[in-house]
């Protein structure tokens, strides 16, 4: 069994719903198992500024054998597309965004395909939840959830997150 870690965001229609759908449609996949999820934080956009602030979570799945990480970036990008994201403006609003942030300790970079995530340690909307779902994470590089938050400018007020 792999350990994957998920980003979900969502800015558009209704943030809290469409992450709760896509966590769900998730869990449906065969071989694909939820450890756990982490709270939902609402996040300021990053690098697109005028749109509706994001709803950011982190889940926590193993998988078997079955999978590999090519085809869950595949089925990812699918269920965006059955949740009705459209190709727009990168960064700018979204019905569901679905990341791989890492699976298991595979280090790889094929087109597309990047693991870890290449944005994953300078952004608090990611490493928030992570930390708070496994705060003993430590990435293929060695790096610790909790090093790379005090390394990035950001600001936590309850569910929110700020980061500059």
């Amino acid at each position: 069994m792999q350990d994957i870690f998920v980003s979900l965001g969502s800015n558009k229609g209704s943030p809290m719903e469409n992450l709760r759908i896509a966590a769900k449609l998730l869990g449906d996949f065969p071989g694909l198992y939820s450890v756990c999820k982490s709270s939902v934080y609402r996040t300021e956009p990053q690098g697109v500024k005028g749109q509706p602030w994001f709803a950011n979570q982190v889940l926590w799945l193993r998988c078997n054998e079955h999978w590999q990480p090519g085809r869950l970036l595949l089925s990812l990008k699918d269920l965006e597309r059955r949740m009705g994201r459209t190709p727009e403006r990168r960064h700018g609003p979204r019905v569901i965004d679905l990341d791989i942030l890492l699976f298991g300790n595979i280090v790889i970079a094929e087109g597309n395909l990047i693991l870890p995530h290449p944005e994953l340690k300078s952004r608090a909307f990611v490493l928030v939840p992570l930390q708070e779902i496994c705060p003993d994470l430590v990435l293929p590089d060695g790096s610790r959830i909790g090093i790379l938050l005090e390394k990035i400018g950001f600001r936590l007020e309850g569910n929110k997150i700020f980061q500059t």
